[in-house]
């Protein structure tokens, strides 16, 4: 056993020579600044280590990777990565950029409407001014003789043209709604004439004048301004007060909408006409149906209106802020079929007086004159209906008293007349001529307050009312 062992160490002893002869020793400081040792052996069994690859190359890859994507981010050199801050920054300043320009715009977009629409009403305002100018250098045509004591009561306008010239006439027909029926062609129908009769002298003022029974009104006094509407939905609207209000709100309640925009909701309520003048209302009512122009009127708890785009009225109870009827107005025209002259979509026109609800508006059948209806206050039903002599839309405005209706020749006119009356009691119409004031040179609403015993006005922003004068009919 020794003889077996003797040559096995001697051959170890032997190879650990050999490679004692071929070791390497280095010294050096490392990274760090402290001395180290290092010596290297060749291994005994291989002549070459094998090749790195597999699972180890592709973890040295990767890291590889990691480090460049590093190196990137420091230097700056890789901003669109998708994982990178930066670019999200970036993304996000872009699209505040693009709605920045998009909203700058539509701004320029709205500038540019806004400037158009108020180019278009300078050249009206220009084009207004010289047919005013050309009317007044109109020369007057001669007038026929006539008694001077008629000729001493007689009104006429500027540039001596009949005051009536503008209302065509046709027979008087009365009866209820369903029996009106239409003429055979619109200018053709031989009723269709201009009036040529002179306008009725109004009689002198005696003592026999009465400003608080049911009579003839034979003058109207100077507006006087009560507010000026705050903003441009103001420019049109209607103020008014219920002749016979109803709990919860007094007889002094005073009621106000503006009814400029697409959607006319809101009605604002003030104590009384102090408040009003403040400007401070006391109750906001939120309407369930967009109004229709400047037709409203309030009567017994209830406010009364036409619907926008149709010829729906509505009875709108305060009290419970709810609808209480609804019916269509039979054959009315609507929505600038047959408004007023200057226009609003004015087709139908709501008033009362001390003989209760009215309507005036036109039809299809009618040919464009005016129709006036008496409705049943609770259920909106037509009771009778008066067809007139008058085109709706050559007459300024309406309003009615005593189951009169009252027509004003100009809204725009600063001196104008109301120039022509129906009386139902009677079904006739004639000419007449009072003196109206328009202050503010467009009044959108004329109607009368039956408790007031005036007429209330929305003059171009300006509510107005007017006093008046009444003679008992004989």
């Amino acid at each position: 056993m020794f003889l077996l062992l003797l040559p096995l160490s001697l051959c170890g002893l032997l190879l650990q020579a050999h490679a004692q002869d071929r070791a390497s020793l280095w010294r050096g400081n490392d990274r760090s600044g402290r001395c180290t040792y290092s010596f290297s052996v060749p291994s005994p069994a291989e002549s070459s280590c094998p090749q790195a690859g597999g699972a180890e190359m592709e973890s040295l890859k990767a890291r590889l990777s990691i480090l460049e994507v590093l190196v990137s981010r420091i230097t700056g050199g890789d901003v669109g990565s998708p994982t990178n801050d930066g670019g999200k920054a970036q993304r996000e300043l872009q699209e505040a950029l693009n709605r920045a320009v998009a909203e700058r715009n539509q701004l320029q977009g709205q500038k540019g409407r806004l400037e158009r629409e108020l180019e278009g009403l300078q050249q009206r305002t220009e084009e207004m001014k010289r047919e005013t100018e050309r009317l007044r250098s109109r020369p007057c045509h001669p007038q026929p003789p006539s008694n001077p004591q008629q000729d001493s009561g007689l009104m006429r306008q500027p540039g001596g043209s009949n005051p009536m010239s503008h209302l065509m006439t046709r027979p008087n027909r009365q009866g209820d709604s369903s029996s009106l029926r239409a003429d055979s062609a619109w200018f053709g129908s031989p009723g269709f004439q201009e009036l040529k009769a002179g306008v009725t002298e109004v009689p002198a003022p005696d003592g026999s004048d009465d400003n608080t029974g049911c009579g003839v009104v034979v003058s109207v006094s100077e507006p006087v301004t009560h507010r000026k509407a705050d903003n441009i939905a103001g420019k049109y609207g209607v103020w008014m007060q219920d002749p016979e209000a109803v709990s919860p709100y007094g007889p002094n309640m005073v009621w106000r909408i503006d009814t400029v925009g697409s959607d006319v909701r809101q009605m604002f309520g003030y104590d009384d006409m102090e408040q009003l003048s403040k400007g401070f209302p006391s109750k906001v009512l939120l309407l369930p149906e967009p109004v229709e122009s400047t037709g409203a009127t309030l009567y017994k708890g209830s406010l009364y209106y036409q619907r926008r785009r149709s010829r729906t009225l509505i009875r709108y109870d305060l009290a419970s802020e709810s609808v209480a009827a609804r019916r269509d107005l039979p054959h009315a025209g609507f929505h600038g079929q047959f408004p007023y002259s200057w226009g609003g979509y004015t087709d139908i026109d709501l008033a009362v007086d001390e003989q209760g609800l009215w309507a005036v508006y036109s039809t299809s059948k009618a040919k464009g004159a005016i129709v006036i209806s008496q409705l049943d206050p609770h259920s909106l039903e037509v009771k009778r209906s008066w067809e007139t002599n008058v085109r709706k839309n050559s007459v300024a405005n309406t309003f009615v008293i005593c189951g009169r209706m009252y027509v004003v020749a100009s809204y725009t006119a600063p001196n104008t007349t109301i120039n022509y009356v129906y009386d139902t009691a009677s079904s006739q119409g004639k000419a007449v001529s009072i003196p109206f004031r328009n202050k503010y040179r467009y009044n959108s609403m004329v109607d009368y307050s039956p408790s007031q015993k005036k007429l209330f006005g929305w003059d171009n922003f300006h509510m107005v009312s007017y006093d008046l004068r009444f003679q008992q009919s004989k």
